[in-house]
């Protein structure tokens, strides 16, 4: 493979990483209004990002590399990748709505709970507190550390099944020549570049909803957020995404 090849397919590589991703609100909306409605801190949220980040590349480059190995050709692994991101539009779209269906139950319950505030002057406190209605303290909703690794797994999982579709025939072309360490090379801008993206635009975004003060929508953020989880995953195959 040239070297001018090569340039050219790891500029390819840039731009299809950050176009996609940038213009993909499923690769970021989802942890921002999760975030927010959870209460997690901007380091919490950019550490579900990444490995969120992590599986959506590996796992195409493990599908890429199991067909490069027993010679499946580009065709049917462009339409593995395309099943598998019809799947993962759809689990998005289950997990919102499941989300949501969870917060409204709590929410006619009218579930109360035990949490803790940390204030700027290092006190600390526990109060009980009843989500028919409203209090003055922003927190963290129902649930606790259960309810955050459901979260993180859920969107784990999902991005695990989300392809990254232009990621396969960058790898075929340097894979069918040999150069195995272009096939290296590639991957790893590629996932660095996606991975960027996302945490960029997530860190952004979360950094901008921080600022927004919910107060009395508080009790209805996860509603919301799943509500916008779902619709990203509608607007995945609507918008060719």
């Amino acid at each position: 493979m040239t070297e001018t090849s090569l340039s050219l397919l790891l500029a390819t590589a840039v731009s299809i990483g950050f176009v996609h991703t940038l213009i993909g609100v499923d690769h970021s909306l989802p942890f921002v209004v999760l975030g927010r409605a959870r209460g997690w801190s901007m380091a919490r949220v950019l550490a579900i990002t990444v490995a969120c980040g992590l599986a959506h590349v590996l796992s195409s480059v493990l599908i890429g590399g199991i067909g490069i190995a027993i010679g499946t050709g580009l065709d049917k692994l462009e339409f593995i990748e395309g099943m598998r991101g019809s799947i993962a539009s759809w689990l998005i779209v289950g997990f919102g709505l499941s989300w949501a269906a969870w917060a409204l139950v709590r929410q006619r319950r009218g579930h109360s709970h035990s949490h803790g505030h940390a204030h700027s002057d290092g006190t600390l406190h526990d109060h009980l507190h009843d989500h028919q209605s409203e209090h003055v303290h922003a927190h963290a909703a129902p649930g606790g550390k259960r309810v955050g690794l459901t979260a993180f797994w859920s969107l784990f999982l999902i991005f695990a099944f989300g392809p990254c579709e232009a990621l396969i025939p960058m790898l075929m072309y340097p894979a069918m020549e040999g150069a195995w360490s272009s096939v290296v090379l590639v991957t790893a801008v590629f996932g660095l570049t996606t991975i960027g993206t996302m945490v960029a635009v997530v860190a952004i975004a979360y950094a901008g909803a921080l600022r927004v003060s919910l107060d009395r929508f508080q009790r209805h953020a996860d509603v919301f957020a799943g509500l916008t989880i779902a619709l990203t995953g509608a607007a995945i195959p609507l918008l060719g995404i």
